[in-house]
């Protein structure tokens, strides 16, 4: 898979979480920054780069594009450690990502948007915020529970896909979304493995 092209918005945990693998697997890729309100983003959705409307979008040599965070994760991972041939591995894998993008990221990335982008700042009402708060503590409460009790990664003993989706938006949940981190322990300890990981990147700020 060469001549790959990624139209991200860096400070999004979406596209972050594709830039992430891509790195992990030493992949080449050549990225376009489509930032939040950003002219280049406008001017890839009004060329057709973005089939969906939004970003993450990977461009494949053939032309084929891939929309969907969950979807690019999973083309890119195939054949590579961070996605086992094992059927129930996957499916695991997959609940994990299906919970992610269904449950976290409608809190946990909401409420990050709501404090970080100035256009948002009308809806983030008082009582919308300590809802999310709430919302959002008690979901990162059973990513917590899970890894509580020694268990290393999500799915398996290894990094998946799995650990590479959850990552995305709650390894800054605590920054961004201003929720109390130190009560997950297990938690933090997590995102320093993941933080850990040979050919790391971070988090990139917007242009």
């Amino acid at each position: 898979m060469g001549d790959l092209t990624l139209y991200a918005m860096p400070s999004s945990g979406n596209s972050y979480k594709v830039q992430l693998l891509l790195a992990l697997l030493g992949r080449a890729c050549t990225q376009i920054r489509c930032e939040h309100l950003s002219d280049a983003l406008a001017q890839a959705k009004a060329a057709g780069a973005l089939p969906l409307g939004k970003v993450p979008a990977l461009h494949l040599p053939d032309g084929t594009i891939l929309s969907e965070s969950g979807a690019i994760l999973w083309y890119l991972a195939q054949q590579t450690p961070f996605l086992p041939q094992d059927p129930l591995a996957q499916a695991k894998i997959l609940g994990w990502m299906f919970f992610e993008q269904n449950r976290m990221e409608a809190v946990i990335a909401v409420r990050a948007s709501l404090r970080c982008y100035p256009d948002r700042a009308a809806d983030a009402t008082p009582e919308r915020l300590a809802a999310l708060l709430a919302e959002g503590h008690a979901l990162l409460a059973i990513v917590e529970a899970h890894l509580t009790g020694g268990r290393t990664w999500l799915v398996g003993d290894s990094a998946t896909v799995a650990d590479i989706a959850i990552y995305g938006y709650t390894h800054s949940s605590g920054a961004r979304g201003g929720f109390d981190m130190t009560r997950f322990p297990a938690l933090q300890g997590w995102c320093a493995r993941v933080a850990g990981l040979p050919g790391y990147i971070p988090l990139q700020a917007p242009a």
